[in-house]
């Protein structure tokens, strides 16, 4: 008995003094094992580098993409001036169109850091066709405007063809055609005769498109004089372009609405084009936009 509890003692005191450790895998055998399994499956090692090279590089190119895209609208607005506010009349208390005064643009020209101002009136019930042989039903969607002077000037507008109003066609029976009226009315150059309003009127010039302004590029414009003398405009501006400082354009927009209508500022509208370009492009999809969708799908799946 004295002999066995000896043993048992002995036993515990070797137990205590050599405790057995957890078998592990040096570093050494780690690679080594690491680099067997890549010899034994080649074709999978180059296969799923080839993957994660391809969907590396297809990343890269979405981000630049959207990059570059950004880059361009940033120049293309630098380059056309954010400086640009419209003007244009909204509702009154009881729901009816509003109207813009006469005299707006001579009042917006008054406010100090204003460089530039000209305005647009549409005529209703107007229209214009490529000869009177047209049906009347057959507008082509295009608007006929009243064009005030300086107007290329207010809103970057540039000609492809021809001339701009002056002093003497806007007098007379003469037109410009926005882009996408001249191609509707498939008119391809200036003196080019077209049947507005009941009577022939003289093409003057054709505009490139313009990006601040794009209700231009589907319209006839005519000058304000002569809209006044043959086709019975009222000499209300419908929308007006104003041009200011850089610096200035946040307070020339804050008070732009009480001077273009002193008696019902409420019932006029007030916008910045640019702006309207920046929402735009916001609103087209982003590569983070895409990982965010894949990730929902997945976890989907």
């Amino acid at each position: 008995m004295t002999v066995r509890n000896a043993t048992d003692r002995n036993t515990r005191d070797m137990t205590v003094r050599n405790p057995l450790s957890p078998a592990r895998l040096s570093v050494g055998d780690l690679v080594r094992v690491g680099g067997a399994g890549l010899r034994a499956r080649t074709g999978r090692v180059v296969l799923s580098a080839l993957g994660i090279a391809i969907g590396i590089a297809a990343m890269l190119g979405v981000v630049g993409i959207s990059a570059s895209s950004q880059a361009d609208l940033d120049r293309a607005l630098d380059r056309l001036g954010t400086n640009l506010l419209t003007v244009g009349p909204g509702q009154t208390a009881y729901g009816d169109a509003a109207r813009l005064p006469a005299g707006s643009v001579a009042m917006v020209g008054r406010i100090g850091p204003v460089q530039r101002v000209s305005a647009v009136g549409r005529l209703p019930g107007t229209h214009v066709y490529r000869n009177d042989h047209i049906p009347s039903g057959e507008t082509g969607s295009i608007q006929v405007l009243a064009a005030g002077d300086g107007l290329p000037a207010a809103v970057a507008a540039q000609l492809a063809r021809g001339a701009w109003l002056n002093a003497a066609t806007a007098r007379y029976p003469g037109v410009v055609l926005g882009a996408a009226a001249a191609a509707r009315l498939d008119v391809r150059t200036p003196g080019t005769r077209v049947w507005l309003g009941g009577q022939w009127f003289g093409v003057t010039g054709i505009l490139l498109p313009v990006p601040l302004a794009g209700d231009l590029d589907a319209a006839a414009l005519v000058g304000w004089p002569a809209a006044t003398t043959y086709l019975h405009f009222d000499g209300h501006p419908t929308r007006l372009y104003v041009r200011s400082a850089k610096a200035s354009v946040e307070q020339v927009r804050a008070v732009l609405a009480a001077t273009a209508n002193p008696s019902a500022p409420a019932e006029v509208l007030v916008s910045r084009p640019s702006d309207v370009n920046f929402r735009r492009w916001s609103l087209l999809p982003r590569p983070d936009d895409r990982r965010h969708e894949d990730s929902h799908l997945s976890e989907r799946l």
